[in-house]
């Protein structure tokens, strides 16, 4: 990655990613310009407030006390009173993970599933690694049909590290989740990789949304980000990034930080092949149907996974339920995720029929939901989650180490390919960029 001291980095997207490589170089005193195609920086990190007072994300945002006093915006934010998750089935909530533990059917094929045979090894697609994990029962009644509903394509056409953000240790998780008790506070478990699990992990939300981040990385870097300024190519010489095309215009840079999802990466590099098989890659898209209503705690817990084929979406939050400011006193916030294809049934549905059908399905979870309801905000994105499919799992594990362009290295969610939530993005582009910052 070594380039003329006097050329810039160029930053492609202005979201958390994008921001907190532009926050660590400008620290490192290194030149850089971020590009950002849009009106506005933060991407999805983003928060939208009504005139009534309710406050939603795209989908549901927690971040931890770890992240919070990493970017500096510890003192904007405040602890998540409580986070709790169950599963419906059945007509019952059972939680996650002492009540799914405690069911017998689910116990003992989980157990059975521990005594197999079957070697790591031989575990190709995510619904063997279920299988192998939880057990045939609990794997084909919860996981796999979540997963399935998450990421649109059969468990068996997923990679087996489709399930990479699970949770790597029950028996750490279940320590964690005793101490969340004794301690009375809500400690983050499955929130972050990069970093160790411990019990001075919490949650908290920052006051304004998860958006104030982002903000806050923005005052580290000034006026170097230039809006409304889509990057129409990156140009590769020799192996090597050696400029991007902004607005007709040519700019030498030293290396290139990417944010863009890959198959958008693939047609912006000219000069080699090298990316050509992530056009490939595909995202599942989301439709978030943030529906409010008169009074709280209306789900039995703040996150409702709903693996039954029944249901249109495949989980419910009731963010407020944890943080009490995001509603109005006396009211409530549920936020249903819908995952489609851009172009199908529920892509197209209008804002009526997507509040229609979350009402009508809502009333196995709240029976009185009609007459307690007070409207609703529909949000949509076209590349939620990467999906991990089989047949291009070879690339995206030779892409996880080398983008196989010299100065061009790809960060965040979307860049990485990779199941990751907000603490993730910040370390892993900490990370992927420091070898431009020790060639400050």
């Amino acid at each position: 990655m070594n380039g003329p001291d006097h050329l810039p980095v160029a930053i492609i997207g202005g979201g958390l990613a994008g921001l907190t490589a532009a926050a660590a170089l400008a620290r490192h005193n290194v030149p850089f310009a971020l590009y950002e195609a849009g009106p506005h920086i933060a991407g999805l990190a983003r928060t939208f407030v009504d005139d009534e007072g309710f406050s939603h994300d795209f989908g549901a945002h927690f971040i931890t006390n770890r992240l919070a006093a990493a970017i500096g915006a510890s003192s904007r934010c405040r602890d998540v009173s409580r986070y709790g998750e169950v599963v419906w089935l059945r007509g019952r909530a059972i939680g996650y993970p002492f009540g799914l533990m405690r069911e017998p059917r689910f116990f003992a094929s989980a157990l059975a599933g521990r005594m197999s045979p079957s070697r790591e090894s031989e575990i190709r697609t995510a619904a063997q690694w279920f299988c192998r994990r939880f057990g045939t029962r609990l794997a084909s009644e919860v996981a796999i049909p979540l997963i399935e509903a998450w990421s649109g394509t059969c468990a068996d056409d997923l990679a087996a590290s489709a399930a990479d953000p699970l949770p790597t240790s029950i028996a750490h998780t279940l320590l964690l989740k005793l101490a969340e008790g004794l301690t009375g506070r809500s400690i983050a478990v499955g929130y972050c990789r990069s970093q160790p699990e411990t019990v001075h992990v919490r949650h908290v939300y920052p006051i304004g949304g998860v958006g104030v981040l982002c903000a806050r990385l923005a005052e580290e870097i000034g006026d170097r980000v230039r809006l409304n300024s889509p990057v129409e190519s990156i140009l590769v010489e020799d192996g090597r990034a050696v400029a991007v095309r902004v607005g007709g215009q040519e700019q030498a840079v030293r290396a290139v930080v990417s944010t863009a999802p890959l198959p958008v990466l693939a047609k912006l590099v000219r000069g080699t092949l090298a990316l050509a098989p992530l056009a490939r890659f595909k995202y599942r898209a989301m439709v978030f149907v943030n529906m409010r209503f008169a009074g709280r705690g209306l789900l039995p817990d703040v996150v409702v996974w709903t693996p039954e084929k029944r249901y249109s979406f495949f989980r419910l939050t009731e963010a407020p339920g944890a943080i009490p400011w995001l509603a109005p006193e006396g009211k409530t916030s549920i936020t249903v995720d819908l995952g489609c294809q851009v172009g199908d049934s529920i892509w197209n549905a209008t804002d009526d029929a997507l509040e229609q059908t979350c009402l009508e399905q809502l009333a196995d979870f709240i029976p009185d939901a009609k007459g307690r309801y007070l409207g609703c905000r529909v949000l949509r994105t076209s590349i939620a989650y990467p999906i991990f499919h089989r047949e291009y799992e070879a690339d995206r594990r030779h892409f996880a180490a080398t983008t196989g362009v010299d100065g061009l290295v790809s960060v965040g969610r979307n860049g990485e390919f990779a199941h990751i939530l907000m603490e993730d993005v910040y370390w892993r582009t900490l990370e992927r960029i420091q070898p431009l910052l020790r060639s400050a």
